[in-house]
């Protein structure tokens, strides 16, 4: 499929015909068109916002049959922000799937061959999130490509209430040690689902983020992390079908507030 065929099925939220996704079996090639598709968005007055770091929870790999993280775009469109408390509409989206995450925002950029010490100077806030993932692809059955050239899977990103860095943490040792300890649970409708560990996610989403940021560096044609950008790390459960009239929420323990998400 071109650009402008993935573009289509982003807007109109139509899964991919069937046997479309076998073109991408390449990560190189399936990043270069995720960038295209970017551009195109770019041209038509969206505005990129960050960036989302999928398949970073190694206890999730065998399910989804993808072994390493990929990344993806964030746009204006996409991402809306509350104080703990939100709704996001499901229309145009397809199979769409929550996933409870870390959030960062960035106040500078971070240096070149940056460690963990730069990344975290460069780290404004942290917030609570879920991203509303989808999948074009029948009954989430892929390759890493295929989610690559999917944008992804980024549908939405409902960003919760920030907290200074600098109000959890005085390095970034203690920043990851904080945040692989933190747990979360996950509920639906006031029912508990599933738990999840801050360590599951690269051992935590500040490692995480930092091995993003050597992938995106890596990447002919990609744009650098500024200030501004936010990036969401990866899902700390697995990605649970969403409808719209749902409500769920993110418990984590004292490390972060929780969040609130209602679907329409």
């Amino acid at each position: 499929m071109t650009p402008q065929d993935l573009l289509h099925h982003i807007d109109s939220g139509e899964p991919w015909p069937a046997g479309a996704g076998a073109g991408f079996d390449d990560l190189g090639s399936a990043y270069q068109c995720a960038l295209a598709v970017r551009a195109l968005r770019v041209a038509r007055g969206e505005l990129p916002r960050g960036y989302k770091i999928g398949f970073t929870n190694r206890t999730i790999w065998p399910r989804y049959n993808v072994f390493a993280p990929i990344w993806g775009s964030m746009w204006n469109t996409s991402i809306v922000t509350c104080d703990g408390v939100g709704s996001v509409s499901l229309a145009r989206t397809c199979q769409p799937r929550l996933e409870p995450e870390v959030v960062f925002g960035f106040k500078a950029r971070p240096p070149a061959d940056a460690g963990l010490d730069d990344l975290f100077d460069a780290l404004d806030w942290v917030a609570p999130g879920f991203e509303i993932v989808q999948s074009h692809q029948p009954d989430w059955t892929f390759v890493a490509p295929q989610t690559v050239a999917d944008s992804g899977l980024h549908a939405r990103l409902l960003v919760g209430r920030k907290t200074p860095i600098a109000a959890l943490a005085q390095n970034a040792g203690q920043l990851h040690h904080l945040l692989a300890a933190a747990r979360v649970g996950l509920h639906q409708n006031g029912r508990r689902v599933e738990e999840g560990r801050g360590a599951d996610v690269l051992d935590s989403p500040l490692s995480a983020l930092l091995h993003f940021l050597t992938e995106l560096r890596a990447c002919p044609g990609a744009t650098d992390v500024a200030a501004g950008d936010i990036v969401t790390t990866g899902t700390w459960t697995d990605a649970w079908p969403v409808r719209p009239g749902e409500h769920w929420q993110a418990r984590f323990d004292a490390v972060l507030p929780g969040l609130e998400i209602h679907f329409e």
